[in-house]
């Protein structure tokens, strides 16, 4: 397997992956959809709320907002010490108290651990009028994607295959197929067309350039032909900033060798082996 970043930053990265099958490839991306960890609000206890939406909106939308995510502190309830009644190594807790007139944001969450606070400062929470006022109290808890979408650590997530272009020897530079190419990734050079150095994977397979080809009058085939690398892909993964997009690589490969050496293990009690 073969990785290579072309960005790489805190909340955006794109890397070609080569040297798989279109199910690895699928698997990795289901991993960091749905096995990576973060925290989100589950439990909101209300002590007073005269604004215009119901308690359950409210603990809902609560409950969508990114929290900065340690998983080196914090973990699972179903594996933690406490046996799930909730700690400082499995739970953090939030108040809010506010009253109209204002905008009450993200910001006005307090947490009790100042590095779980919310990822941006300015998410809307609810506008209170005059006399309006909602006081309460959360608790956030580490969990997957696979559970609910506010678990998800990825706010975007996919893959499409590498593309391939070859021009035969037949193409005459007519430049039809230049025209239709919305991505700019063909480009005409001494009578033939060729593809721009560093712009072949913006191509989006959509296959415009070979039909613009046929147009022209070239015959029954294309001189252009759009196809794929059936074991590399590109992959773009963005992260919602409850943790850097790196960390959300790294565990998610973590969890496909953990659940791989899982069923290694199964397999080799049920034939006998390694005993």
């Amino acid at each position: 397997m073969e990785i290579a970043f072309s960005r790489l930053d805190e909340r955006v990265a794109k890397f070609t992956l080569g040297g798989v099958s279109t199910s690895f490839a699928n698997m990795f991306r289901r991993a960091m959809m749905s096995e990576v960890p973060t925290l989100a609000i589950e439990n909101v206890r209300i002590y007073d709320n005269t604004s215009v939406l119901f308690d359950e909106m409210l603990a809902h939308r609560l409950g969508l907002i990114p929290l900065r995510t340690d998983l080196e502190h914090y973990r699972l309830r179903s594996e933690c010490t406490c046996g799930g009644a909730g700690c400082q190594f499995c739970t953090v807790t939030y108040t809010l108290s506010a009253e109209g007139p204002k905008t009450v944001y993200s910001s006005d969450l307090i947490p009790q651990d100042p590095d779980a606070a919310p990822v941006e400062e300015k998410i809307p929470i609810i506008e209170l009028s005059n006399n309006q006022k909602v006081v309460l109290e959360a608790q956030a808890v580490l969990g997957t994607g696979k559970e609910h979408a506010k678990w998800q650590a990825t706010t975007a997530c996919g893959y499409k295959n590498y593309p391939v272009i070859t021009i035969d020897e037949r193409c005459d530079g007519c430049g039809m197929c230049l025209e239709e190419c919305a991505r700019n990734v063909l480009e005409a050079a001494d009578g033939r067309v060729r593809v721009v150095n560093g712009r072949l994977e913006s191509c989006s397979l959509c296959k415009l350039c070979e039909r613009a080809c046929l147009a022209g009058g070239i015959g029954d085939e294309p001189a252009i032909h759009i196809s794929t690398d059936p074991e590399r892909f590109i992959f773009v993964v963005e992260s919602d900033g409850s943790m850097p997009v790196g960390e959300i690589i790294e565990r998610a490969l973590q969890y496909i060798q953990k659940q791989s050496g899982d069923l290694v293990d199964v397999i080799n009690e049920i034939t006998g082996e390694g005993m």
